[in-house]
C-alpha cells in the first residue's frame, strides 16, 4: 500500500526531484481514494497532505466538503487538522461555509480546547453572514472562565466587526469592561482591538479615554503602552482637552523609559497630537529634540532612519530647536545608507530659512564634487566584532552613492528648489546663487540643465540689480571652450549655454566690450549644439552688434570705420555655415542676419569720411550751430538698423494671473461667433447683381437704352466692360443672359460642388477681392498699378537726434547691494484682480518666467501698444517732445491708377456693399 503519512509524502518528494511532477499526480489520485474512506484517521491523514500539497501551490477545493467533516470529528487532534486546512484553503465564497454555522456553534459550546481551536478557526473564514449568526456566541465568550478563551474571543470579535460592521453597538460594552479584566492579556487584546477600531471613527471612542488614562499611569506593559499612545494620537485631534492631559505622563515616559520602540511612539504622538504647542508644549519639544539628535549619533541606522522622520514633522513649529543640530543633519546626508539621504535631504529641505540658505546649499554641493571612499562596516563585520572572530574583508561597492546618477539627479533638483523656494524669498544675495547655478551646472553632471536655464532667465528678468553680474558669469560661460566641448556628453547641461546667450544678447548694454563676444557666438563648434541653443546664439550676435554698433555711431570717428567694416565682414564669414544647418530655424535666423550684414557692409563700403565742421567755441564734435538740422550725419546710417529692432520694449516676468485678468470688452461675447453662419447666396441675387452693374456703367456712359443688356460689335469687348464669373464666362456676355433656368441650375450645382471640394484644401487660395480688382489682374499689361516705394524720401539722421545710451557700465557697482525683486510681474492695462480661490497658491518660483524664455526664443521684443503698469523701479528718463532717432518717418507709398481705368467698377462695388450682397466668389 502507497504511503499514508506526511512524513513519507515528504520524503517522496525530496527522492523524485527529477519527476515530482508525475510523483504528485500519484499522490493526489492516492489521497482521493484515501479522503472517501470511512475512516476517520485515513481521511484526516489525506487532508493534512492535501493541505501540504496546497501550500506547494496545489489546487484542494474540490476537497472542501471533506474538509468540513474533519472538522466535526469528536477527537481534539482530529478537529485541528481540519480547523487548520480550512483556514488555508477556504475563500469568502468557498460555497461550503454555510455547513459551518452550526458546527462553529456546537464547538463554541463544548469543551475548552474545542472553544480554542473553534475561535481561532473562525477568526480566518469569517464571513458577513457567520459573523450575524456567531456574534451573540462571541460575545458570551468574552465572559468565559478562562482568560486565554477571552482573549480569544476578543481577537475573534474584531474580525466578526470587520466583516459585520453592526455588531460593534451591541459588543462595545463588554470590550469597555474588559478594559479593566484581571488578565493583563485579556486588557492588552482589547487596546489592541480598541486601537485599530479607533482608526475608523475616532469619536464613538473618546468616552474611553479615562480608562485609558488610568492604563498609561499605571501599565508597566510596554507594547500595551504603545498601542495605547497610538490610541491617544488617534484621539487628541477630536478632544483638545486631552493634550494637557497627556503632556505630564509622555513627558515622564520619554526622559524614563529605555524602550527605543516606546520612545519613538511617544515622539510620534506628541507630533501628530498637537502637543509641542504653548509654554509646556515647547520644554516637551527640546526634549523630544534632544532624544532624537541621539538617535542620529546611534550605530544603529534604523534609529538615524526614525529619528530623520520625526524631525521632519517637528521642523514646521520649532525649526529653532532642530537647527540647533544642523551639523550633525549635514553630515546624514553623507551618510552610506541611501535612505538616510533621502530623509536628511527631505529635513534639510524643510528646515532652510533666510540665515541658513548659504551654508545649506553650499554643503550640498560640496557632495556633488567630494568623491567618497570609505565605508561603514558591514552587518557581518560587526557581528563578527562582537563574537571575537576575525571580520571578513571589507568589499567596496561598485558606484558609491553620491556617484549614483539618480541621487546627484535629486540632489541637485533640491539645490535648485531650495533657492526658488517662494519666488527666491530665502535668497539675500543674488550674485552668491548665480554663482552656484553656474557651479552647479559645472559639476552636477545630471540633466539639469532646463531648470538651471529658466532660473538664470527668470532672476536676469526679475531683479535687475543681479543684470550686471548674470551678464559677467554668462561671458564666461560662453567663452570656455571646455564646457562648450562637454555640452553634447551625458548630463553637460547645455541648456545653460542658451541662458548664457540669452543674456548677453538681451543685456547687452552691460558688455564692456561686446564685439569680442561675438567670435564666441559665432564659433563653429556651436553647431553641435540642439538647434534651439544655436538659434539663440544666432538672435543674439544680432543684438550684441546692434548695441555696439549704435554705442560706437555715438562716440563716432572715422578711424572706426576700418575695426566695423573687419567685425561686419567676419560675421558674414561665420554666418553661412548656419545658413546650411538642416534645422529650418537655424537657417530662417542665419539667412536674416545675413541680408542685415549685408546690406550694414554695403552702406560702410558707400560711407564717405565728411570733414569735421568747426563751431563757435572750435570743439570738435558736432555741427555748428548754423549747419542745417537735416545734415547727414557724418557715421554710417546702417550703425543704428540693428538695435530699434530689439529695443522696442523691455522684457519682464509676467504676472501669475496677467491673463485671466484682462478685462473682457463691454458688447465682446466670447462665445458668439467671430463670422457669423450665413447661407450661399443665391445664383439669381448674383446674375441680378451683374445686371444692375451693367446699369450702372450705361448709366455712366448715357446710354438710353435701360431695358435691355446692349451687345457690342465684334471683338470689341475688352476686360473692362465685362465681369467675369467663376466659369470663365463674363457675366455680360449673351450666353449667360439667354441661359436657361436649367442650364442656371446646373452650373450653381457645379460652382457649389468644386467650393465644397476645396473648402479644407490647403493649396486652394481664396481671392475674397471684388470682381473688379480681379479683372484688373487680369489685364497683364497693366503695369503702372504696382506700388512702387521710393527710399530716396527717407529723412536724414541727424547727431543731435540721436539718444543716449543708457551709461550703466560706467556707474560703480555698490559694496553692499539690497536686491529687488520683481515677484509679482507685468499686469495688462487696466487689469481686474481675479478671485482667489481657497487653494490658490503664490506664483511658481520660476514658472513666471516663461515669458521671458518665450521672447527670447523668438528674440524680438513685441512692442506693447498701451503703456505698462508702474514697476518698482525707476523708469528710463525719456524726453517726450524730442523724435526717436530709430523710427523713421512713415513712407507714403502712392499707387499709379491707369487713365483707361473705368469708373463703373468702384461704383459696381459700392452698390454691391451698399446692398448687403455675399462675399465675392473665389476664384477657381
Amino acid at each position: 500500500m502507497w504511503e499514508r503519512t506526511l512524513q513519507d509524502l515528504i520524503r517522496g518528494l525530496r527522492a523524485n526531484k527529477k519527476d515530482e511532477s508525475r510523483f504528485i499526480a500519484q499522490a493526489v489520485d492516492e489521497i482521493r481514494t484515501e479522503i472517501k474512506s470511512k475512516d476517520m484517521e485515513i481521511k484526516a491523514a489525506a487532508v493534512l497532505k492535501l493541505t501540504y500539497l496546497h501550500m506547494l501551490g496545489y489546487d484542494m477545493s474540490w476537497a472542501s466538503f471533506n474538509v468540513i467533516e474533519v472538522m466535526s470529528a469528536p477527537r481534539i487532534h482530529l478537529k485541528t487538522i481540519g480547523y487548520l486546512a480550512a483556514t488555508l484553503s477556504f475563500q469568502q465564497d468557498t460555497d461550503v461555509l454555510m455547513l459551518t454555522t452550526n458546527l462553529l456553534k456546537k464547538d463554541m459550546g463544548s469543551k475548552p480546547e474545542d472553544v480554542a481551536v473553534a475561535l481561532n478557526g473562525l477568526s480566518h473564514i469569517v464571513t458577513p453572514e457567520l459573523a450575524r449568526d456567531l456574534s451573540p456566541e462571541l460575545i458570551a465568550m468574552l465572559n468565559h472562565s478562562r482568560p486565554h478563551i477571552r482573549k480569544r474571543a476578543v481577537l475573534a470579535l474584531y474580525k466578526a466587526i470587520i466583516r459585520y460592521p453592526e455588531v460593534l453597538p451591541q459588543c462595545m460594552t463588554r470590550l469597555r469592561e474588559k478594559l479593566d479584566d484581571t488578565d493583563d492579556g485579556v486588557v492588552a487584546a482589547t487596546v489592541n482591538v480598541l486601537c485599530e477600531l479607533a482608526h475608523r471613527n475616532p469619536r464613538d471612542y473618546l468616552p474611553l479615554a479615562p480608562q485609558l488614562f488610568h492604563l498609561l499611569t499605571t501599565s508597566s506593559n510596554n507594547w500595551m503602552l504603545i498601542k495605547i499612545i497610538k490610541l491617544f494620537g488617534t484621539l487628541t485631534p477630536y478632544e483638545p482637552r486631552l493634550v494637557k492631559k497627556l503632556q505630564p505622563p509622555i513627558t515622564d515616559l520619554i526622559s524614563t523609559t529605555s524602550a527605543i520602540s516606546l520612545l519613538y511612539e511617544c515622539v510620534r504622538t506628541c507630533i501628530i497630537g498637537g502637543m509641542l504647542q504653548g509654554h509646556s508644549g515647547s520644554q516637551l519639544a527640546r526634549t523630544c529634540v534632544t532624544k532624537l539628535a541621539g538617535f542620529l549619533q546611534d550605530r544603529d541606522q534604523n534609529l538615524k532612519y526614525i529619528a530623520l522622520l520625526a524631525l521632519v514633522k517637528i521642523v514646521p513649529t520649532h525649526p529653532e530647536l532642530v537647527a540647533e543640530y544642523q551639523d550633525m543633519i549635514l553630515s546624514s546626508v553623507n551618510d552610506e545608507d541611501i535612505s538616510i539621504r533621502m530623509r536628511a535631504l527631505d529635513l534639510v529641505s524643510a528646515m532652510v530659512s533666510r540665515h541658513n540658505l548659504q551654508p545649506i546649499v553650499q554643503q550640498l554641493l560640496s557632495h556633488l564634487v567630494k568623491v567618497e571612499s570609505s565605508a561603514l562596516p558591514s552587518a557581518s563585520a560587526v557581528l563578527s566584532q562582537f563574537a571575537g572572530s576575525p571580520p571578513p574583508p571589507v568589499t567596496q561597492p561598485g558606484v558609491s552613492p553620491a556617484q549614483s546618477p539618480a541621487y546627484r539627479l535629486t540632489l541637485a533638483q533640491r539645490i535648485l528648489t531650495l533657492g526658488a523656494q517662494d519666488v527666491y524669498e530665502n535668497v539675500t544675495d543674488f550674485e552668491w546663487y548665480i554663482s552656484v547655478l553656474v557651479d552647479l551646472a559645472y559639476v552636477a553632471r545630471v540633466n539639469v540643465g532646463s531648470e538651471i536655464r529658466t532660473q538664470l532667465v527668470d532672476i536676469a528678468g526679475r531683479v535687475r540689480g543681479a543684470r550686471r553680474y548674470a551678464v559677467q558669469y554668462m561671458v564666461k560661460l560662453l567663452t570656455d571652450d571646455g564646457f562648450l566641448h562637454n555640452a553634447s556628453d551625458e548630463g553637460g547641461c547645455p541648456e545653460v549655454l542658451w541662458a548664457a546667450a540669452y543674456i548677453c544678447g538681451e543685456y547687452c548694454s552691460e558688455l564692456v566690450e561686446p564685439q569680442k563676444l561675438l567670435s564666441h557666438l559665432l564659433h563653429p563648434g556651436i553647431t553641435a549644439l540642439p538647434p534651439d541653443i544655436v538659434a539663440v546664439y544666432l538672435q543674439a550676435s544680432i543684438k550684441v552688434f546692434g548695441s555696439w554698433a549704435a554705442e560706437l555711431a555715438e562716440r563716432w570717428d572715422d578711424d572706426d570705420l576700418p575695426r566695423v567694416q573687419g567685425a561686419v565682414g567676419d560675421v558674414l564669414d561665420c554666418l553661412p555655415s548656419f545658413a546650411a544647418q538642416p534645422d529650418i530655424e537655424v537657417q530662417e535666423r542665419a539667412a536674416e542676419a545675413l541680408q542685415l550684414f549685408a546690406f550694414v557692409r554695403a552702406d560702410l563700403a558707400a560711407h564717405k569720411p565728411k570733414p569735421r565742421a568747426i563751431s563757435l567755441y572750435g570743439d570738435a564734435g558736432g555741427s555748428g550751430f548754423d549747419e542745417p538740422a537735416t545734415a547727414e550725419p557724418r557715421f554710417p546710417k546702417s550703425l543704428f538698423l540693428l538695435k530699434p529692432l530689439f529695443s522696442a520694449h523691455p522684457l519682464n516676468a509676467v504676472a501669475h494671473s496677467a491673463q485671466e485678468s484682462v478685462p473682457v470688452p463691454d458688447g465682446l461675447d466670447l462665445d458668439a461667433w467671430i463670422v457669423p453662419w450665413q447661407e450661399e447666396a443665391a445664383p439669381a441675387t448674383e446674375l441680378d447683381d451683374g445686371v444692375e452693374g451693367k446699369k450702372v456703367k450705361r448709366s455712366k456712359k448715357k446710354d438710353r437704352d435701360t431695358g435691355k443688356p446692349k451687345r457690342k460689335g465684334k471683338g470689341k469687348a475688352t476686360h473692362d466692360d465685362a465681369d467675369f464669373d467663376e466659369d470663365g464666362a463674363r457675366s455680360g456676355s449673351p450666353s449667360l443672359a439667354a441661359e436657361t433656368a436649367e442650364e442656371r441650375a446646373e452650373r450653381e450645382r457645379r460652382r457649389l460642388d468644386r467650393l465644397e471640394r476645396l473648402r479644407d484644401d490647403p493649396y486652394y487660395l481664396v481671392d475674397d477681392r471684388p470682381s473688379s480688382t480681379r479683372t484688373l489682374s487680369l489685364n497683364a499689361a497693366d503695369v503702372d498699378a504696382i506700388p512702387v516705394v521710393k527710399l530716396d524720401d527717407l529723412p536724414p539722421l541727424t547727431q543731435a537726434t540721436m539718444p543716449r545710451l543708457a551709461g550703466l557700465r560706467s556707474s560703480p557697482a555698490p559694496a553692499a547691494q539690497t536686491f529687488v525683486i520683481d515677484r509679482t510681474g507685468e499686469m495688462p492695462e487696466g487689469a481686474v484682480a481675479p478671485p482667489r480661490s481657497a487653494g490658490s497658491r503664490s506664483p511658481a518660483p520660476y514658472g513666471n518666467g516663461n515669458g521671458l524664455a518665450a521672447a527670447g526664443s523668438s528674440g524680438v521684443g513685441n512692442a506693447a501698444s498701451a503703456a505698462p503698469p508702474p514697476s518698482r523701479f525707476a523708469p528710463y528718463d525719456l524726453d517726450v517732445d524730442e523724435p526717436r532717432s530709430g523710427t523713421p518717418q512713415p513712407i507714403k507709398v502712392t499707387r499709379a491708377k491707369k487713365k483707361g481705368t473705368s469708373g463703373g467698377k468702384k461704383e459696381k462695388k459700392q452698390k454691391r456693399t451698399a446692398d448687403g450682397g455675399g462675399a465675392p466668389v473665389p476664384a477657381s
